[in-house]
């Protein structure tokens, strides 16, 4: 019998605001507001998706906006960051950075500091009745204006040390000019906030290369892209750039075929901090320990190197001193603990050679 995973403490740094939503309360609160939703909502779950052509990705970002719209008060927004931190819980989270584009709530919520402070005040709630962290990751929108990007920024920077952890860059990377958005990065670093954009998702390891380049990441959201290069993959294992890797998400969009064909080996054998996401569990039906077992169903990872990945998303998040410390004890603890009856899983790629 081998270690349960959803036991493992972990940190999740790439989960989306609306994305994070339960089926059951996206169809509950469509109800109740009186909201038809697109039939794969009801009928085909997770929908059918696809992200590698403009078509797929617009289905992809319609399904996702018809969710935004079911919150629609003050009750609804505290009810998806509550049940989303008792996710992260029953997950084995002790840390979760929840990603959201005040832009997209504005208009319904007051405007951007009403919306933001009422995010902030719920994950401060929400966090420590679940007996977990959080932080709030404020993202600029690729498909809008780079000033927008900028005030997003300055939004971002208002509330640097008051929950907000960092700043990012979401949506399709193959919209916008990145380098366009480098100034809004600027504003955000220094308040402080970690550099965290998408990138290396949709396009190739060019679009990781100028995350790194022009928008100073320290983390990046997914980066799978960088295994087809061996210089950058260099580089960010030089840099210890955390890629914040989603397994489901990238079988589901297209971006890998199959589960085999996302590059966790070949990013591991490179010397790269990976943090295991979800991204929007909503859409693509699986939650963080899926990602965990996925990992070792599928490629074949060890419970040392389970235990590896989960220190790796602690240490690359922006979580307070403490909390890193009390989350890599349990680590520890998870697999010094005994694992009766378990095989001893491969070890892929002499991962774990001197």
């Amino acid at each position: 019998m081998a270690r349960r995973l959803d036991q493992l403490p972990k940190a999740h740094l790439h989960l989306h605001f609306t994305g994070s939503m339960r089926r059951g309360t996206l169809i509950e609160l469509a109800s109740q507001h009186q909201i038809r939703l697109p039939e794969a909502f009801s009928t085909e779950w997770p929908p059918r998706l696809r992200g590698t052509d403009e078509r797929g990705w617009f289905r992809f970002q319609r399904l996702y906006d018809s969710a935004r719209t079911v919150l629609r008060t003050e009750a609804d927004v505290r009810r998806l960051i509550t049940e989303t931190a008792q996710d992260e819980a029953a997950e084995g989270s002790g840390w979760l950075e929840l990603q959201v584009d005040p832009s997209g709530y504005a208009a319904r919520f007051g405007g951007l500091t009403a919306f933001t402070e009422l995010v902030l005040d719920a994950a401060g709630r929400a966090a420590e009745a679940a007996g977990i962290g959080m932080g709030i990751i404020i993202a600029a929108n690729r498909t809008r204006h780079p000033l927008d990007a900028r005030t997003s920024a300055r939004l971002a920077a208002a509330y640097a040390g008051r929950g907000v952890t960092g700043f990012g860059l979401s949506s399709d990377e193959r919209r916008g000019v990145t380098a366009e958005f480098a100034p809004a990065f600027k504003i955000a670093a220094r308040s402080g906030l970690m550099s965290v954009p998408h990138g290396g998702e949709l396009e190739g390891p060019a679009s990781v290369r100028a995350c790194v380049d022009q928008l100073r990441a320290d983390r990046i959201g997914h980066g799978v892209a960088a295994a087809a290069d061996p210089g950058l993959l260099a580089r960010l294992a030089e840099r210890q750039i955390t890629l914040e890797v989603c397994p489901a998400s990238n079988v589901a969009l297209g971006v890998a075929a199959a589960p085999a064909d996302v590059p966790l080996i070949r990013l591991l054998e490179a010397g790269i901090p990976l943090a295991l996401g979800a991204d929007d569990p909503l859409l693509f039906g699986a939650r963080l320990t899926a990602q965990y077992e996925a990992a070792r169903a599928v490629h074949g990872l060890s419970d040392e190197w389970l235990a590896a990945l989960a220190a790796m998303s602690v240490r690359g998040s922006a979580a307070p001193a403490g909390v890193k410390a009390s989350l890599l004890a349990g680590i520890d603890a998870w697999l010094a603990a005994p694992a009766s009856g378990q095989a001893k899983a491969p070890d892929p790629g002499g991962l774990l050679r001197d």
